[in-house]
């Protein structure tokens, strides 16, 4: 049978598939069977597509090691990594929450990294900010190294506090009362100063945090919500929404945050570093001047905020931890966090890396510099992910006028300690940190 032009074409075309498969596969054996260490790196989201970047250099640097890099999405990652855990498949490194340093911990999954710190001088604790270095320290020693950071402040229409009389961005809770109520009367009936949306626990959590008193206590064993700080931020936070000083509502229910805050539907909205960027591409370029970033203020004068962001880990089952070790100081190189900033606009957790001209010449990146000075870490429990769901739901409940103040107090005691059940009974037995 002699073959047609079009048969002849298609064998043609299956012949260059197979041989490039071949290829492929080939060009695989080589290189998992190429002599070098290999590094097994986990990282969540976007970062792990963008960090993915860096890794060239890296190997370049170091060729006696290659990185696996697997990409983990952020809804899944926790889940996938207690699975790993259970099995004994953990990879050499990971960059996870801050706020999964003390489950891991407590897993006792995690090296020991104070060692290492020591022998590595070009990692100094003291360059980084205190309060998101404390993330990874658990007791005395230290678990994780910050690699971004974040924290959340206020976006303010710089613009309409002016008309209202508002020149200086606000200290205290007091200045900041007063300026939220002089722009109400400036904006009118059916705008708001504030934006507090209902389905985020971030808001309240920022003013309760101000307070010297922790959120829990007995070493994690009881909410501490009835202390005299937290319910004055409780006090606070509900003449918000008392004096129609903020829409008692989220922001699912608000059409297009950005949209909103550029027409002036209300003018403080309290975010994260990343809403930098989506406020300069959202917001029309008339509107450039005329908002800005501010550090949030304080009951008695500049406030602090929550340490959040991603930090290094290296778990006890690495194979490679040497080499896993040598991947978190390369990525932790002031230069590396300076340049995987600009690729995605993520805060550097060293002082170090702010002096870079992007950083430093950025009018709204400014403030956050400012208040990463004042980050502290949550309370160093597993369950605090869950009670934080439970402040924003009792914020809710106190906005909606449903709980006092008192009762919004105790009613999260009651929800924390029923949390804490388990800690305390394991506390109590000491058997906390020997799990297997």
């Amino acid at each position: 049978m002699v073959a047609t032009p079009a048969v002849k074409a298609w064998r043609s075309r299956l012949g260059l598939v197979l041989l490039l498969a071949l290829l492929a596969l080939l060009g695989g054996c080589g290189h998992r069977d190429d002599g070098r260490e290999v590094v097994r790196f986990w990282a969540m989201g976007y970062e792990g597509e963008v960090v993915a970047q860096l890794i060239p250099e890296f190997e370049r640097r170091n060729p006696g090691i290659r990185v696996e890099l697997q990409q983990l999405p952020i809804t899944a990652a926790h889940e996938k990594l207690l699975t790993a855990f259970a099995g004994d498949a953990l990879p050499d490194v990971c960059a996870i929450g801050n706020t999964w340093v003390s489950e891991f911990a407590l897993l006792d999954a995690l090296q020991p990294l104070d060692a290492s710190i020591a022998a590595t001088p070009s990692l100094q604790a003291s360059d980084y900010f205190p309060g998101a270095w404390d993330t990874g320290v658990i007791g005395d020693t230290t678990y994780a190294v910050p690699w971004y950071v974040e924290t959340r402040l206020p976006f303010y229409r710089r613009d309409i506090a002016e008309r209202a009389g508002v020149k200086a961005p606000p200290q205290t809770w007091a200045e900041w009362k007063r300026a939220l109520e002089a722009i109400k009367r400036e904006v009118g009936p059916d705008r708001y100063a504030i934006l507090l949306p209902l389905n985020e626990h971030e808001p309240l959590l920022n003013l309760g945090i101000q307070s010297s008193e922790p959120l829990l206590r007995d070493d994690g064993r009881y909410g501490n919500f009835r202390s005299a700080g937290f319910k004055r931020a409780l006090a606070f936070y509900r003449d918000m929404f008392d004096e129609q000083l903020a829409p008692v509502a989220t922001n699912r229910q608000i059409a297009n945050v950005w949209d909103e805050f550029g027409r002036g539907y209300f003018s403080y909205y309290i975010n994260g570093p990343w809403n930098i960027a989506e406020f300069r591409k959202r917001l029309p370029p008339d509107l450039a001047g005329d908002w800005m970033t501010m550090a949030l203020p304080g009951e008695n004068g500049p406030g602090a905020s929550v340490a959040g962001g991603a930090s290094f880990v290296v778990f006890k089952q690495a194979r490679r931890p040497e080499a896993a070790w040598k991947l978190v100081a390369f990525l932790s190189d002031s230069a590396m966090q300076v340049r995987f900033h600009a690729m995605t606009g993520n805060l550097p957790s060293r002082r170090s890396a702010w002096q870079a001209p992007a950083l430093a010449g950025d009018p709204y990146a400014r403030a956050f510099r400012d208040q990463l000075e004042r980050v502290r870490a949550v309370p160093k429990v597993p369950e605090w992910e869950r009670i934080a769901n439970e402040i924003k739901l009792v914020g809710e409940e106190l906005a909606n006028r449903r709980l006092s103040v008192d009762e919004a107090a105790v009613e999260l005691d009651r929800r924390a300690d029923a949390i804490l059940e388990k800690r305390r009974w394991m506390l109590d037995h000491h058997t906390l940190g020997t799990a297997p």
